[in-house]
């Protein structure tokens, strides 16, 4: 771990790691290989989370967080809309994450696509123009290559999403 990191703190969101890398200046927990992480070592998300995805100090009361495991592509389509419309579009990201790390290989351009969609509306939403605008082009950039192979999208009109994201690049 580097001895220092920069610090990016948000009013919701305070916690660094300190520069020994050792716990936060805020929440006294651990960061990095202490990290909360399930049985098999996998980072798990104990922290409560606010609706768009900063951290909250251990033991504050977040949202509620959505399930790690993958679901079937349509669940998660769904699902992923529904958070969207409650104004949730970083744990949209982290239900269509889920699918893409499951899914087969031929599929990733889909749903890390859709995922970069939700994180670029999630930096929208907290006022990153910069941030947004580089996701919603990366997404754009995924989504038009997924498109390209001719692989099934589950009914999504992919074409209508690219535009979508490319329409909101400047947009706050």
């Amino acid at each position: 771990m580097e001895a220092t990191r920069e610090a990016r703190a948000t009013p919701l969101s305070r916690s660094v790691t300190a520069p020994s890398g050792g716990a936060s200046w805020e929440t006294g927990r651990l960061a990095g290989p202490d990290r909360d992480r399930d049985s098999e070592g996998r980072a798990r998300q104990a922290r409560p989370r606010d609706a768009l995805g900063r951290p909250l100090p251990y033991g504050a009361e977040g949202v509620e967080p959505v399930s790690e495991e993958p679901l079937p592509p349509e669940e998660t389509l769904e699902a992923a809309r529904e958070l969207v419309r409650a104004g949730r579009p970083f744990a949209a990201h982290e239900v269509l994450e889920a699918r893409w790390k499951a899914g087969p290989v031929e599929e990733r351009d889909l749903w890390q696509g859709l995922a970069q969609v939700c994180v670029a509306m999630t930096h929208a939403a907290r006022g990153n123009q910069v941030g947004a605008d580089r996701l919603f082009d990366r997404a754009a950039e995924r989504l038009t290559a997924f498109a390209a192979t001719g692989g099934w999208a589950y009914g999504l009109d992919l074409e209508a999403v690219v535009e979508q994201a490319r329409s909101r690049v400047g947009r706050l």
